[in-house]
């Protein structure tokens, strides 16, 4: 049973006979002597899609829940349903991707590193990797001389995803992005 201060982005706890993900952990510390820090943590249920925002005390004590996590291969798009392959047994997963708005536009064909999050043997949910490398496919020209840390432009993924980048990058240049803040990180 993990404690509130042990909590970390990702994990997975039971609240009311529920799973639900820790997608956010804000810890605040009270001003006055002898005071428990407070974490405020933005939840998602993995089955109904739900955000729920809980206080939580550093030492409260929560339970983790009854998941699977197994590593999966982004394989294709089936419609409106994203389609997994696990790496182990080839067993496939598929999921709507009304479940995954938050995901879908960072995850192209042939993408590793993902962990599907298992209920009772269904996929409930998925983990992206902290980076993903995506293709420009349409962006404003880049301009000479432009510097890094200069202005930025939006540019169109092949996934659909439209992101600000800096003024020096072109169509077909390849980068890679924080899927956690959604933010351009560095050249692929």
């Amino acid at each position: 049973m993990p404690k509130a201060s042990d909590l970390k982005r990702g994990q997975i706890i039971e609240l009311d006979s529920e799973a639900w993900i820790v997608r956010q952990i804000d810890s605040r510390s009270p001003s006055s002597r002898g005071a428990a820090t407070l974490y405020k943590v933005r939840l998602s249920n993995l089955r109904r899609q739900q955000k729920r925002d809980e206080s939580f005390k550093g030492d409260d004590f929560l339970i983790e829940a009854d998941c699977q996590r197994v590593e999966v291969v982004f394989s294709y798009r089936d419609g409106s349903d994203l389609v997994f392959m696990n790496n182990d047994d080839y067993s496939q997963y598929s999921l709507g991707s009304d479940s995954l708005e938050a995901e879908a536009p960072y995850m192209s064909e042939g993408l590793e590193g993902i962990y599907a999050l298992l209920l009772d043997g269904e996929l409930a949910g998925i983990e992206l990797p902290q980076f993903v490398d995506l293709e420009i496919v349409e962006t404003d020209p880049s301009i000479k001389g432009a510097s890094a840390t200069g202005r930025n432009k939006p540019a169109t993924f092949a996934t659909g995803l439209v992101l600000q980048v800096p003024e020096y990058l072109s169509v077909g240049d390849l980068i890679r992005i924080n899927t956690q803040t959604g933010k351009f990180a560095s050249r692929a």
